[in-house]
């Protein structure tokens, strides 16, 4: 229980529904912002206009928590309004980014019993970690060089020339 309530706080917050449109340089971002700003779809742009795999879809991206992108995506993206683009490109290692916040939610972790499983496998885990650097810690481990002599091929016998060789033989 502890350990769960220690990773449910560390889920506690929004959930962003996104959709974006990834440029590679910022002159390109501004023209589409251009174009939004005339009644351009988003969605129709980034199906023409961005380069990673959201594009077929419209560049959505569908729900996600802030620690799942790229610190600058993410700060973007919790400061749109619903329904609203960035107007100014947003620039992570990926490339330009224009990016239009659907909706938010607040976040809703599992439950104790779905987490249950791979909770107790943790700790199991840990557990026999802490034994092993335990034993490690007071262990005295000395690392000795062998000398391996040249290891000589055996002769394997070669297969019989004999036409009959592998057939079972046939009684008289």
């Amino acid at each position: 229980k502890k350990e769960y309530d220690t990773a449910v706080a560390a889920m506690k917050g929004k959930e962003y529904k996104a959709s974006h449109i990834l440029v590679d340089t910022e002159d390109k971002a501004k023209a589409v912002i251009e174009e939004l700003k005339k009644g351009g779809k988003f969605a129709d742009l980034a199906k023409t206009k961005s380069s990673d795999g959201s594009a077929a879809n419209g560049g959505d991206l569908g729900w996600f928590a802030p620690r799942m992108m790229v610190p600058p995506f993410a700060q973007a993206a919790a400061k749109l309004d619903k329904g609203k683009y960035t107007e100014q490109p947003v620039q992570t290692q990926f490339g330009w980014h224009v990016i239009l916040l659907e909706d938010t939610r607040d976040a809703t972790p599992p439950s104790l019993d779905e987490l249950k499983p791979q909770i107790a496998q943790m700790l199991q885990s840990k557990v026999v970690n802490d034994y092993l650097e335990k034993l490690k810690s007071g262990a005295k481990i000395e690392v000795k060089e062998i000398q391996v002599s040249e290891v000589k091929p055996v002769p394997v016998a070669a297969p019989a020339a004999d036409a009959k060789a592998g057939k079972p033989e046939e009684k008289k």
